[in-house]
């Protein structure tokens, strides 16, 4: 789920796997993981939206603005899946804006959420797990606004929003942003950009790409310019960042952990 802040322990565990061809517009991917060991989990913004099913409650996690922080015990054992960035809102019936950052499934979905954790309870196999909840999904069958999804698509590579052209005017696209991903388009720019820089922490660590070259290339004004930015949807400086990913600079093949590990190509926890 991210980049931790100390050596993963071998017993810590993550996976993601790809979602059925017939969710790919709104599912991301599925995942299971096992915590390892206590600690408070930072949640990075990504601009999408997780339920996961602890063992306990189905919860939504939403991160766009701001890093979370979620603790987690030991022996926790968790199975999600993440809704495409933009595709949130279709599936779970109401504005991303209007979510807290953690909310229990059933606030939202009542019966069918509660139905859903009893049957969850009663299975023990994690890809079972992840089937039920894309059932769970699938019964919902949303229709994303396809004008979003292709300008979250275009900001993923973009420098600039203006750079984005989907056939609205920019304060309607801004409005659905609001409504479909919870923060304007700028916001989930700055988001999309840093998730940009956290895939290139692997060449930054082992010394094939420099902060400076980086930040021009992601179209930060300068190194400054994504120092601040790091350190407003991470917490952490862009030099700490790359000192974790250096931890996994080794012969040794790196053990998983939540979401994800420092060379895998999606970050979202610390």
């Amino acid at each position: 789920m991210g980049v931790p802040l100390r050596p993963v322990a071998a017993r810590s565990v993550y996976r993601e796997v790809a979602p059925p061809p017939a969710l790919a517009d709104v599912v991301a991917c599925g995942w299971h993981g096992r915590t390892g060991w206590a600690r408070p989990l930072r949640v990075l913004p990504d601009g999408c939206a997780d339920l996961v099913w602890d063992g306990a409650a189905l919860t939504v996690v939403v991160t766009v603005g701001a890093p979370l922080r979620l603790w987690v015990p030991a022996s926790a054992a968790r199975v999600g899946v993440r809704l495409r960035c933009g595709a949130a809102a279709a599936v779970l019936g109401t504005a991303i804006a209007d979510l807290p950052a953690v909310l229990g499934l059933d606030e939202l979905w009542g019966a069918d959420a509660r139905r859903a954790e009893e049957v969850l309870a009663a299975t023990a196999d994690p890809a079972a797990q992840r089937g039920i909840l894309e059932a769970l999904v699938a019964r919902r069958d949303a229709v994303p606004d396809r004008r979003v999804l292709a300008a979250v698509h275009a900001l993923g590579a973009a420098t600039r929003t203006s750079e984005v052209a989907v056939g609205i005017s920019e304060r309607a696209l801004r409005r659905h942003f609001v409504h479909a991903v919870g923060a304007g388009p700028k916001q989930l720019h700055r988001v999309r950009r840093f998730q940009r820089f956290l895939r290139l922490l692997e060449p930054l660590a082992a010394g094939r790409a420099t902060l400076a070259g980086v930040a021009a290339g992601l179209g930060y004004a300068d190194q400054s310019h994504l120092g601040r930015e790091c350190r407003r949807l991470s917490g952490s400086s862009p030099a700490a960042l790359v000192r974790v990913a250096e931890k996994f600079q080794t012969p040794a093949p790196p053990a998983r952990h939540d979401r994800t590990h420092v060379p895998s190509h999606h970050r979202r926890a610390l």
